[in-house]
């Protein structure tokens, strides 16, 4: 039996069934497109932050340190800083860029009195992973470092992302205690947090950097219009048969 040759009493149950499950489902759409608008109205917020944070002048480390432990938000602050890097011990990131498959090279800075940071010091295509590969970029000079700093994360993002092999040193998140254990080197004398090195001048020498996202995704306003256009599709369907109950057909 179907609902057109259902009884008046079974059309208004079907009727009623449409309605309560039609409602709660419109509820969940006009939720997730209010969620939406929430997560674009943060976004928004977040990179008009980041703009005017990296448009600002590099400030000392050291300044950049007392702020981190003060509690304020030192994401995407310029920095800059001075020291050695140790090449033995740089980390490897795997990442694309520009179209390429290849790593991101973390490389621990000496500063002073045994005291050290981790910089991303750019990229390098998959086939020169191994260091040997590119002597060029193993500099035994003191290295004035700029960049933007970067916190380190708690956790992996997500079940989507994989593990990192800490033995092919080979990282898919920013694990930063694994990359100090695997220095061999005492926790607290790393700072907590990380710097993005900038482009160098000649954008010829690996590794290549300034690889920072700064121009994140935002596609809250698709998202909302969508979840939005679900919502009145439903309440016209809902409405329509509602008319058509009303009118006994």
């Amino acid at each position: 039996m179907t609902a057109e040759t259902a009884s008046p009493t079974n059309k208004k149950k079907w009727l009623l069934l449409a309605l309560f499950f039609g409602t709660i489902t419109l509820a969940v759409l006009v939720s997730l497109g209010t969620w939406q608008v929430k997560r674009l109205i943060w976004k928004e917020e977040l990179l008009a932050t980041i703009e005017a944070r990296t448009a600002d002048e590099p400030i000392a480390l050291a300044d950049l340190l007392k702020r981190f432990e003060s509690g304020d938000d030192i994401e995407y602050v310029p920095v800059k800083t001075q020291g050695y890097f140790d090449h033995d011990n740089e980390q490897h990131f795997f990442a694309t860029f520009d179209g390429l498959s290849g790593y991101y090279i973390y490389t621990p800075l000496n500063l002073e009195k045994d005291r050290y940071v981790f910089v991303n010091r750019g990229f390098v295509p998959y086939a020169l992973k191994d260091a040997k590969a590119r002597p060029e970029t193993l500099v035994s000079f003191a290295q004035d470092v700029t960049g933007l700093a970067r916190k380190a994360p708690e956790k992996k993002a997500g079940w989507v992302v994989p593990e990192n092999d800490i033995e092919k040193n080979v990282f898919h998140w920013k694990d930063m205690d694994a990359m100090i254990a695997r220095t061999g080197k005492p926790a607290d004398q790393f700072l907590p947090f990380f710097i993005d090195q900038n482009r160098n001048s000649n954008r010829s020498l690996l590794p290549f950097g300034g690889v920072t996202m700064i121009n994140l995704p935002n596609n809250h306003l698709q998202y909302a219009i969508t979840w939005f256009g679900l919502a009145l599709t439903l309440l016209g369907v809902l409405g329509y048969y509602l008319i058509r109950y009303r009118r006994g057909s």
